[in-house]
């Protein structure tokens, strides 16, 4: 299985624009997250105190100004021989880390280190023998007291089930812990499904910009539960300082401090009832939910208040009552599908790849073309240009 870190570190033009804090900063930097989560009222009532959130990532700087005494060092099952204090090592991790410290000051991070930060081959992991990574990180987390895991990361284009994969989540479930996970930054361009979020049991998080509305590279699939900021959210550098970032990553991280939160105040909620109050307290869409951003923007204040009083857990194993099988069983795997018949799939894939070909061809004609006349009809000296939107400040993860 592979297992690669949600986007491609995209960095935007925004990027010069870097805030950078002194480096005795004991906080995150406040950004508009605080206002649209609504974490000022959230954290009157809890901090995450006495919760553990294991983030599943490229490692975790711990001794930055802003996480010090805050996050344990788990162990890294990438075993890459990258090592703490190289730039190529915790990029990713340090930020979300940061971003669930930003919504559960007094929580604690179990970091554990599952993908990297290699832009050259897009964080891709062979993993060609054994259990990944990502299965090793689920299984050490919940050995060693997670009570949440938050796991910014996702799998190869149009998405793969993994057996070993959906048995880590589920022992993680049978645990009571709750799992949020990336829904994914190709909304913008194929909108590929995701593993782990197509998984069942995960809460995956869709990333949202000031408004509430969908931000345009998050992923659109019906798998979305429920969505949070994911646009320049002011997170810590691996190097030292802060830096805005984009992408459902930090929209999982600040989701998975909301449910530190959540637990604080109860610490007997089950997995399906963290679920069932993030769904319920958020601002649904219209219609209650939809593909964009599942049941809708986080509201942290109202699903710590709701925590107190959380519906029925319904999720208990139940004997099975009906017939074993509903036809005689064949041998097929029930996660693989039959063999196809290769004859007319080799002849459909023939005429769709054409079409493909059609199709891209005419996108690049009319891209080309949109170039030509917006540097045509560029401002020279002396001349004002139209104000278009700014560019994402920093990079996508």
């Amino acid at each position: 299985m592979r297992i690669r870190r949600i986007g491609s570190a995209v960095v935007a033009a925004g990027l010069s624009s870097l805030l950078c804090v002194p480096p005795a900063a004991a906080a995150t930097p406040k950004s508009w997250e605080y206002q649209a989560l609504g974490l000022a009222s959230a954290q009157r009532t809890a901090q995450g105190e006495g919760i553990t959130v294991a983030v599943l990532d490229t490692g975790v700087e711990k001794d930055h100004p802003g996480l010090q005494g805050k996050v344990t060092a788990g162990p890294d099952f990438l075993k890459d021989g990258l090592q703490p204090g190289d730039p190529r090592w915790g990029e990713h991790g340090t930020a979300m880390a940061s971003d669930v410290l930003k919504v559960a000051p007094k929580a604690h991070v179990l970091s554990v280190r599952v993908i990297d930060d290699n832009d050259d081959n897009d964080g891709q992991i062979d993993q060609r023998s054994g259990p990944s990574p990502m299965v090793q990180g689920i299984n050490y987390a919940v050995d060693h007291g997670a009570d949440v895991i938050s796991m910014s990361l996702g799998g190869d284009m149009f998405g793969e089930y993994d057996k070993e994969d959906a048995n880590a989540l589920a022992r993680a479930a049978q645990k009571g812990i709750p799992v949020l996970v990336s829904a994914g930054n190709e909304g913008d361009m194929f909108n590929d499904a995701q593993y782990p979020a197509g998984y069942a049991g995960v809460i995956a998080v869709a990333a949202t910009q000031k408004g509430g509305s969908r931000a345009e590279f998050s992923t659109v699939r019906t798998y979305n539960s429920v969505a949070a900021p994911g646009v320049g959210i002011v997170s810590a550098k691996n190097t030292g300082g802060y830096a805005p970032v984009n992408g459902t990553s930090p929209a999982t991280a600040l989701a998975s401090g909301v449910v530190a939160l959540m637990l604080s105040h109860n610490g007997k909620l089950k997995p399906a009832q963290v679920r069932a109050l993030l769904t319920k307290t958020a601002s649904h869409p219209a219609g209650g939910r939809n593909a964009l951003v599942g049941h809708g923007p986080i509201n942290a204040a109202a699903a710590v208040r709701a925590s107190s009083n959380p519906p029925a857990d319904g999720t208990a194993p139940v004997k099975h009552k009906g017939k074993k099988f509903l036809a005689e069983p064949d041998g097929t795997s029930a996660v693989k599908h039959p063999p196809l018949e290769t004859t007319s799939v080799t002849v459909g894939y023939s005429a769709a790849g054409v079409g493909l070909l059609m199709v891209v061809g005419a996108v690049l004609i009319g891209f080309l073309g949109r170039r030509r006349a917006a540097a045509a009809g560029a401002p020279g000296a002396g001349q004002a240009g139209p104000a278009g939107p700014a560019p994402y400040p920093g990079p996508q993860y």
